[in-house]
């Protein structure tokens, strides 16, 4: 643990990380500086904690006063996992059967996908645009294979077994969030929320959406890949804010760890974690929600091209395959662009805040469509449009 005197706040500051893991001092900078918020109580920052745009990502921050900008643009982006049966799962093949999830369902020209069987009732705050795409930065969408499972009971409680398959889905709230935070900057800029209740039910709206998306992008790639859709066995939001004990608690980029079960990203090319998370006060009831970020995405790219080719970053170190057309987004989401995933977790372990239940390795990642899968997926799109007409 780091702990950190506050500077010229009663705001404390702890870093639960240990003195040989990766936490950039301009994180920790970042912390300090929320510390002196009017109202701020306490910083908790995760393993997985790097700068973010004005606030640090990896990061719990309890408030006597709402600060919309400590939540973000991407209210809502939260991990959710989803049960899959394949009979086989070849990732060659599974690979360019991925639908295009950077084109959205459209309620009216897309009616009869079988996606929407995953809706009830409306769609929150109204927010058609956007419906069941995944997005862009560390957004995917995977199939995984569950590998290791280090809790055998929690496991089984969950429905997981080794060699089972689970989709894992990573994306937030699309364009409402970034409408809802730009309508408060613009008046408050970085300071309170003016209406914390009117901000609040924006907010609800926009976590609710996140997790219909979640699903909506699960059920899609279900009925691609020949599955029927699964509820989630997991589904925890990490940009978030709640009222807690009358206190306002900021999260960004950090998960609920009161009792919850956590899927803590690694990278395309490393497992990711399930755990059960049983954090309490000091880390502001919070746990990691990934690997956290090592490079900026500057110094990715650059380092990715010195280092790697494209073909290179299609196939990872564990054997899967990436789906991602975007040439320069290979490169800045590349597996060393990122901290080690299994040093976040034993900081975690090691501070008592989590105790994992099971890995998962990937053998599909998603990010955006590849240049082989798009014509195919056009065609079935044009196709389903002609037979509506």
């Amino acid at each position: 643990m780091h702990p950190s005197l506050p500077r010229s706040t009663s705001a404390t500051v702890t870093v639960f990380a240990s003195p040989t893991s990766w936490i950039e001092s301009d994180a920790v900078a970042q912390c300090h500086q929320v510390a002196t918020l009017d109202g701020m109580i306490h910083v908790a920052g995760m393993p997985d904690l790097h700068p973010g745009k004005g606030a640090p990502i990896g990061a719990a921050m309890a408030s006597t006063v709402l600060y919309p900008f400590l939540v973000g643009s991407d209210i809502g982006c939260g991990i959710a996992v989803f049960p899959i049966r394949l009979k086989r799962a070849v990732p060659e093949r599974l690979a360019a059967r991925f639908p295009d999830l950077d084109r959205p369902l459209d309620p009216e020209q897309d009616a009869d996908d079988p996606a929407w069987a995953v809706l009830a009732g409306d769609v929150p705050a109204g927010h058609v645009e956007g419906l069941g795409t995944v997005g862009r930065g560390n957004h995917f969408v995977e199939l995984a294979r569950v590998d290791t499972v280090f809790a055998p009971d929690h496991a089984e409680r969950l429905g997981l077994t080794a060699g089972q398959l689970v989709l894992i889905v990573h994306s937030g709230s699309r364009g409402l969030g970034e409408r809802i935070l730009r309508a408060h900057t613009e008046v408050h800029g970085a300071g309170p929320a003016a209406d914390p209740a009117a901000y609040l039910a924006m907010h609800d709206a926009a976590v609710r959406w996140g997790s219909l998306n979640r699903r909506l992008m699960a059920a899609r790639v279900a009925h691609a890949l020949g599955a029927e859709p699964t509820a989630p066995i997991v589904d925890e939001c990490h940009n978030l804010v709640e009222v807690r004990d009358g206190v306002y608690l900021h999260r960004k980029g950090a998960a609920p760890g009161d009792g919850r079960d956590v899927l803590v990203a690694g990278t395309r090319g490393t497992p990711s974690y399930l755990v059960a998370a049983h954090a309490g006060a000091e880390a502001n009831h919070s746990v990691a929600h990934g690997a956290g970020r090592k490079m900026s995405r500057a110094d990715a790219l650059r380092r990715g091209r010195a280092k790697h080719t494209v073909e290179e970053l299609r196939r990872t170190p564990v054997g899967s395959l990436v789906v991602c057309g975007d040439r320069q987004l290979l490169f800045e989401e590349a597996p060393t662009a990122y901290k080690r995933i299994e040093q976040v977790i034993a900081d975690l372990v090691a501070h008592d805040l989590a105790t994992p239940v099971a890995t998962t390795v990937p053998l599909v990642t998603y990010k955006t469509p590849d240049v082989g899968t798009a014509p195919r997926t056009a065609r079935l799109d044009q196709r389903r449009r002609k037979g509506r007409a």
